[in-house]
């Protein structure tokens, strides 16, 4: 689920920030960096994404 939830984060990185964590200050965050720069945006997310353990396996 991961993979394709980076891929969604190089697409839309607000979308793969949104889908890992939900709206809270990292998905805004997510929202301004990419705002400010796409590149940004997609660090930001895959970051996000790799070290934020999924919550809803457990």
């Amino acid at each position: 689920m991961d993979l394709i939830r980076i891929i969604v984060a190089i697409l839309l990185p607000p979308l793969g920030v949104f889908l890992q964590v939900g709206f809270g200050k990292h998905f805004w965050l997510n929202i301004l960096l990419t705002l400010l720069g796409y590149i940004p945006g997609i660090v930001h997310a895959v970051w996000i994404i790799a070290r934020t353990p999924d919550s809803r396996t457990v």
